[in-house]
């Protein structure tokens, strides 16, 4: 098993990779399976040594919830963000918010800010710490009413469900 591993370091990465180049290619012709397959072995096994961490995905399933809520939330934010921009300026309420962490791990940290970057209207600007190991997500907000709310939003949609799967 070990070297199995070794050749594969992130099997679910290097199924992934493979399932997106066909998916791009929209093809299953036997060159592009085998260039997939390729590319699935290769990246991952040539970028292991900058995963500091083995990634452990606790429940499989909730990734596919998780999306699948990511998903959803990008074109909701696309509408909301068209609806921002076309009407009047006096519907922006821009605001930078600190939402104070409960992730560990950094991959955790990074999918969440990963994630509100991916959602109109929001990005992540920078992780701070404390010097006590407590962090925080700085976001800007093209449009919060509420910092508190949107505190709360974020744990509640993301942080949660990623505490689930990663940690």
């Amino acid at each position: 098993m070990n070297g199995l591993r070794g050749l594969l370091p992130h099997p679910l990465l290097s199924l992934l990779l493979v399932v997106c180049w066909l998916w791009l290619n929209n093809t299953l012709a036997p060159g592009h399976v085998l260039l997939g397959a390729a590319l699935g072995i290769a990246i991952p096994y040539f970028t292991r040594r900058f995963w500091p961490e083995p990634l452990v995905i606790r429940r499989p399933l909730r990734v596919i919830e998780y999306a699948a809520l990511v998903l959803y939330d990008i074109v909701v934010a696309n509408l909301q963000v068209a609806a921002i921009i076309l009407g009047p300026m006096s519907r922006l309420r821009p605001a930078f918010v600190r939402v104070p962490l409960d992730l560990h791990t950094d991959f955790a940290v990074t999918v969440l800010a990963s994630t509100v970057t991916l959602t109109p209207g929001t990005v992540s600007v920078e992780v701070e710490g404390d010097g006590t190991g407590r962090r925080s997500l700085v976001v800007h907000a093209l449009r919060c009413l509420d910092d508190d709310d949107m505190v709360r939003t974020i744990k509640e949609r993301y942080e949660r469900r990623l505490k689930e799967i990663l940690e």
